[in-house]
Protein backbone atom coordinates (compact mmCIF):
# COMPACT_ATOMS: atom_id res chain seq x y z
CA UNK A 1 0.00 0.00 0.00
CA UNK A 2 1.02 3.93 -0.77
CA UNK A 3 0.13 6.97 0.68
CA UNK A 4 -0.53 9.47 -1.59
CA UNK A 5 -0.28 13.47 -0.09
CA UNK A 6 -1.15 16.35 -2.52
CA UNK A 7 -0.69 19.94 -1.56
CA UNK A 8 -2.68 21.62 -3.90
CA UNK A 9 -4.38 24.91 -5.18
CA UNK A 10 -7.96 25.04 -3.15
CA UNK A 11 -9.89 26.35 -6.09
CA UNK A 12 -8.66 22.71 -8.37
CA UNK A 13 -10.04 20.47 -5.20
CA UNK A 14 -13.26 19.41 -7.06
CA UNK A 15 -11.34 18.50 -10.58
CA UNK A 16 -8.92 16.65 -8.56
CA UNK A 17 -11.53 14.74 -6.53
CA UNK A 18 -14.00 13.97 -9.21
CA UNK A 19 -10.59 12.72 -11.24
CA UNK A 20 -9.83 10.74 -8.49
CA UNK A 21 -13.19 9.09 -8.82
CA UNK A 22 -12.77 8.17 -12.36
CA UNK A 23 -9.70 6.00 -11.46
CA UNK A 24 -11.49 4.51 -8.42
CA UNK A 25 -10.06 6.22 -5.87
CA UNK A 26 -12.93 6.53 -3.30
CA UNK A 27 -11.81 7.89 0.22
CA UNK A 28 -9.33 10.80 0.54
CA UNK A 29 -8.53 13.07 3.38
CA UNK A 30 -8.25 16.77 2.77
CA UNK A 31 -6.84 19.75 5.35
CA UNK A 32 -6.43 23.50 5.12
CA UNK A 33 -2.52 23.85 5.36
CA UNK A 34 -0.36 27.06 4.58
CA UNK A 35 2.93 27.12 3.15
CA UNK A 36 5.03 28.07 0.28
CA UNK A 37 7.90 26.78 -1.74
CA UNK A 38 9.52 28.61 -4.48
CA UNK A 39 6.36 31.00 -4.38
CA UNK A 40 8.08 32.74 -1.19
CA UNK A 41 4.51 34.45 -0.53
CA UNK A 42 3.68 38.09 -1.94
CA UNK A 43 2.89 41.19 -0.73
CA UNK A 44 -0.94 42.91 -0.12
CA UNK A 45 -2.08 46.20 0.75
CA UNK A 46 -4.88 46.77 3.91
CA UNK A 47 -6.11 49.96 5.08
CA UNK A 48 -3.37 51.93 2.63
CA UNK A 49 -0.61 49.58 4.57
CA UNK A 50 1.45 47.16 2.59
CA UNK A 51 2.48 43.81 4.50
CA UNK A 52 3.80 40.06 3.45
CA UNK A 53 2.01 37.50 3.16
CA UNK A 54 4.46 34.56 3.67
CA UNK A 55 2.04 31.49 3.69
CA UNK A 56 -0.24 30.74 1.01
CA UNK A 57 -3.09 28.77 1.82
CA UNK A 58 -2.90 25.31 0.02
CA UNK A 59 -5.01 22.09 0.53
CA UNK A 60 -3.56 18.90 1.39
CA UNK A 61 -5.14 15.58 -0.35
CA UNK A 62 -4.24 12.39 1.43
CA UNK A 63 -4.96 9.13 0.20
CA UNK A 64 -3.87 5.24 1.20
CA UNK A 65 -4.55 2.87 -1.92
CA UNK A 66 -3.24 -0.40 -3.02
CA UNK A 67 0.41 -0.57 -4.97
CA UNK A 68 -1.47 -1.01 -8.51
CA UNK A 69 -3.80 2.60 -7.96
CA UNK A 70 -0.98 4.80 -7.54
CA UNK A 71 0.24 5.77 -10.98
CA UNK A 72 -3.13 6.16 -12.11
CA UNK A 73 -3.99 8.09 -9.05
CA UNK A 74 -0.89 10.56 -9.11
CA UNK A 75 -1.49 11.01 -12.76
CA UNK A 76 -4.92 12.21 -12.38
CA UNK A 77 -4.33 14.44 -9.40
CA UNK A 78 -1.07 16.26 -11.55
CA UNK A 79 -3.76 16.53 -14.53
CA UNK A 80 -6.44 17.48 -12.51
CA UNK A 81 -4.71 20.25 -10.08
CA UNK A 82 -2.04 21.63 -12.66
CA UNK A 83 -2.70 25.17 -13.84
CA UNK A 84 1.26 25.38 -15.55
CA UNK A 85 1.73 28.70 -13.36
CA UNK A 86 3.69 28.86 -10.07
CA UNK A 87 2.07 27.51 -6.67
CA UNK A 88 0.40 24.53 -8.10
CA UNK A 89 1.95 22.53 -5.62
CA UNK A 90 3.90 18.69 -5.05
CA UNK A 91 2.63 15.35 -4.69
CA UNK A 92 4.59 12.73 -1.79
CA UNK A 93 4.06 8.76 -2.31
CA UNK A 94 5.13 7.40 1.26
CA UNK A 95 5.23 3.46 1.95
CA UNK A 96 2.33 2.33 4.05
CA UNK A 97 2.97 -0.84 6.27
CA UNK A 98 -0.42 -1.64 7.40
CA UNK A 99 -3.90 -0.44 7.40
CA UNK A 100 -7.19 -1.36 10.10
CA UNK A 101 -10.29 -0.96 9.75
CA UNK A 102 -11.79 -0.23 13.00
CA UNK A 103 -14.98 -1.17 12.95
CA UNK A 104 -14.52 -4.39 11.31
CA UNK A 105 -10.88 -4.91 11.98
CA UNK A 106 -10.13 -5.43 8.16
CA UNK A 107 -6.21 -5.16 7.43
CA UNK A 108 -4.10 -4.70 4.48
CA UNK A 109 -6.06 -3.89 0.75
CA UNK A 110 -8.95 -4.76 2.11
CA UNK A 111 -9.06 -2.06 5.18
CA UNK A 112 -8.25 0.61 2.51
Amino acid sequence: MKKIEAIIKPFKLEEVKEALNDVGIQGLTVTEVKGFGRQKGHTEIYRGSEYTVDFIPKLKIEIVTADGTVNDAVAAIVKAAKTGKIGDGKVFVHQIDEAVRIRTEERGDDAV
